[in-house]
């Protein structure tokens, strides 16, 4: 792991691997080599599949999760709420998926060691999926909770200590959120963003054209149907709302960018730490060696060390 960048980092070389998580990359290549790819299913059939990966993995319901929805623009969003005994802060999380796949249960295990070990409530959104819903909708749904979050954490969970996050697009929905808060609404509730492998560009940037012609878990191919499904007209993947990359970022919280070497969205976060950092922001990036798109959830130790350090960022920010 490393969180400057000064010249030239070992993090980045193969032997910087520890042979564990090499192994899980390896038995995990393999499966996929037998698996059909989610792109060539159609987004039911992939939901699916990933519903059956969870399950197999052994995903269960937290038992301290509950359901409620939150009221949007014309619409009921669906959230899972998981609150600890003791309650110091608030974080909403989105979860990843290409803005396509993913559901808030699938987090529910990382969620509630978040909420039991950092003392905050949880808030994981239910967001409309592409293409049934394209953009707009997924960051319209997040704007509405997080701006009922803003007006009503103190009454709901007895705080106004809010953080903010999310994994793969969920990391893009974060930063979108901020954005759509400052620029929008004229207010900066949260106080750090937890932003996890996320795609910032929805384009492409270097290494999803380079290392995600190879990578595993996610990789070039599956970029751009996630980003068709997303938004069909290709001119508009780059418009700020879609891809924050490209957005004014000043005015922004304290930032923990967290990703893996061997992650076609590499790029993203070091493009956007960078940028973060630029607007006069400040940010962190923990980059770790032989780590894959969705390496945090993985049983490696590589996926335990950063998901401690990010429970241990998002403790001290609250």
């Amino acid at each position: 792991m490393i969180n400057e960048l000064a010249g030239p980092a070992p993090v980045f070389q193969a032997d910087a691997i520890d042979p564990e998580t090499a192994a899980f990359n390896a038995k995990l290549a393999a499966e996929e080599a037998r698996s059909t790819p989610l792109e060539d299913l159609g987004p039911e059939a992939a939901r699916e599949q990933r519903r059956q990966q969870w399950l197999q993995a052994g995903g269960k319901p937290s038992a301290i999760a509950t359901e409620r929805t939150i009221s949007g623009p014309g619409v009921a969003i669906p959230v899972r709420v998981l609150v600890p005994e003791v309650v110091n802060g608030v974080y909403l999380q989105f979860h990843g998926g290409g803005m396509v796949l993913g559901d808030a249960l699938y987090s529910d295990a990382q969620n509630e060691l978040i909420a039991r070990e950092c003392n905050l409530a949880v808030v994981s959104v239910n967001y409309r999926r592409a293409p049934e819903n394209p953009y707009r909708a997924a960051p319209d749904d997040c704007e509405a909770v997080a701006l009922w979050l803003a007006r009503n954490g103190q009454s709901e969970f007895g705080t106004d200590s809010l953080i903010i996050g999310g994994e793969s697009a969920g990391g893009n929905l974060a930063a979108v959120t901020l954005l759509r808060l400052r620029d929008r609404h004229h207010i900066r509730p949260f106080k750090a963003a937890n932003l996890v492998f996320g795609v910032y560009d929805f384009a492409g940037t270097p290494s999803c054209n380079i290392i995600g012609r190879t990578s595993i878990a996610l990789n070039s191919r599956r970029m751009i149907w996630f980003g068709q499904n997303y938004m069909a007209d290709a001119q508009r993947l780059r418009e700020p709302d879609i891809s924050p990359l490209w957005a004014d970022l000043s005015g922004l919280p304290p930032a923990l960018f967290t990703v893996g070497t061997l992650d076609p969205l590499l790029d993203d976060s070091m493009f956007m730490h960078g940028r973060w950092l630029a607007a006069g922001n400040k940010s962190e990036i923990a980059i770790y060696p032989g780590g894959t798109h969705l390496f945090t959830t993985q049983p490696t130790p590589t996926g335990r060390q950063a998901f401690a350090r990010i429970r241990e960022f998002l403790k001290s920010a609250a």
